[in-house]
């Protein structure tokens, strides 16, 4: 999704979808998931096949990083998904989820959850929301005060697209379709 709206910001905010697609040599619909997904979080609007910035898409382009993460904060926490995510480690005896406990959350919302808990995971620790122990597999909330939206410095943007389970190495592959290339996630309906 970064990649794409770093792309329509080169093209002044406003581009066809088409055009957009091109441009990264990808087909539209390989596009349309971070378009959608740019759209949940109320970065850019679609209209007639055009992709244009909102008001608050063009402050997130000229915002630092630390800008850019308290805005997908205060949007992530707005959608369905990460509000009932947020719920449940709040309610949780322990303040902890862990996958098992994950999926059977994301069993509740439109999530489907081999595609998108990789993606929800990296989304929320790039926006400071969640922690995740991968040794442990649990998920923890992070704690920010309503008056600061600092997430912790030193992330990485997730990387797009959906992850496979970890390998012997505990990194995690690109998901592949039959045909061998890496599939996207409808993470954008999943988070609505």
């Amino acid at each position: 999704m970064q990649g794409l709206l770093v792309l329509l910001q080169s093209h002044k905010g406003s581009e066809d979808v088409a055009l957009l697609a091109d441009d990264l040599d990808l087909e539209i619909d390989e596009i349309l998931p971070a378009l959608d997904f740019a759209g949940v979080l109320g970065l850019l609007k679609v209209k007639d096949g055009r992709a244009t910035f909102t008001d608050l898409g063009l402050r997130y382009m000229s915002g630092s990083i630390r800008g850019r993460k308290a805005i997908l904060q205060d949007q992530l926490r707005r959608t369905t998904l990460f509000r009932t995510l947020l719920r449940a480690l709040e309610t949780a005896p322990d303040k902890r989820l862990t996958d098992e406990q994950l999926t059977q959350v994301l069993s509740m919302t439109s999530a489907m959850a081999d595609e998108a808990i990789q993606n929800i995971v990296n989304w929320g620790r790039y926006a400071g929301l969640i922690r995740y122990d991968p040794d442990e597999h649990v998920m923890v909330a992070v704690r920010l005060p309503p008056s600061s939206a600092r997430p912790p410095s030193g992330s990485r943007p997730p990387p797009s697209g959906p992850v496979t389970p970890a390998t012997s190495t505990g990194r995690r592959a690109p998901a592949k379709s039959s045909s061998g290339e890496a599939q996207t996630a409808p993470l954008a309906t999943a988070v609505a």
